[in-house]
């Protein structure tokens, strides 16, 4: 079981919903706050501005979902599956994912500062000009991987897969090159200059 950077409990639910089928729903508007979701299909839902603030999600299925402008805050996900799942412009700070699944997931924007992915198998998704401070990479398996203009200060990457990953644009001030994989990895050059410096070299001009 993942748990929360600093040890923090999740959130107490206060009302359940099971078994139900949201196949192809249009979800947009809606507002939930302490559910905890159990076995509730969610492939491609329609999402555009739902609200869902420390639900528990545990054997849902959002294949194929379209989440534009959404936000799931401290809400936990267990055993969820994502496949070809797209959010743009989301706000998923502090939400914690365990044991779910992440084929071709696309996200474009968003704050996802604080969100635990620690172990998550990430290979081939693609994450672009998103806020994810702080979130928690620990041993993710990134290979080939888009993160690009992500931001990533303060996040913990140690032993993170990130081999033919493509990192420019992305703040890797807190990754140590020595702690995490790195071949063939995509890098643009004032990211050289960090990873140097991170490697204890001092990057000179020519005189």
């Amino acid at each position: 079981m993942a748990e929360r950077r600093y040890g923090l409990p999740a959130p107490p639910t206060e009302s359940e919903v099971r078994h139900e089928d949201w196949a192809c729903d249009d979800i947009s508007g809606q507002q939930h706050a302490r559910v905890a979701f159990h076995d509730i299909d969610l492939t491609e839902v329609i999402d555009q501005g739902a609200s869902f603030a420390e639900c528990v999600f545990s054997d849902c299925r959002f294949n194929a979902s379209a989440h534009t402008d959404a936000a799931f805050v401290n809400c936990t996900f267990t055993n969820c599956s994502f496949f070809d799942a797209t959010f743009t412009g989301c706000k998923l700070v502090g939400s914690m994912f365990d044991r779910c699944s992440f084929g071709l997931l696309k996200v474009s924007g968003g704050d996802w500062s604080f969100v635990g992915l620690p172990g998550a198998d990430l290979s081939k998704s693609e994450i672009v000009g998103t806020r994810m401070r702080e979130c928690d990479l620990t041993a993710a398996k990134c290979a080939a991987a888009t993160l690009r203009d992500v931001d990533l200060a303060g996040a913990l990457l140690h032993r993170t897969d990130l081999t033919r990953a493509d990192l420019r644009g992305s703040d890797l001030s807190t990754l140590d090159p020595l702690a995490a994989t790195l071949r063939d990895a995509i890098i643009d050059p004032v990211q050289a200059v960090v990873l140097a410096e991170a490697l204890g070299l001092k990057v000179q001009p020519l005189p």
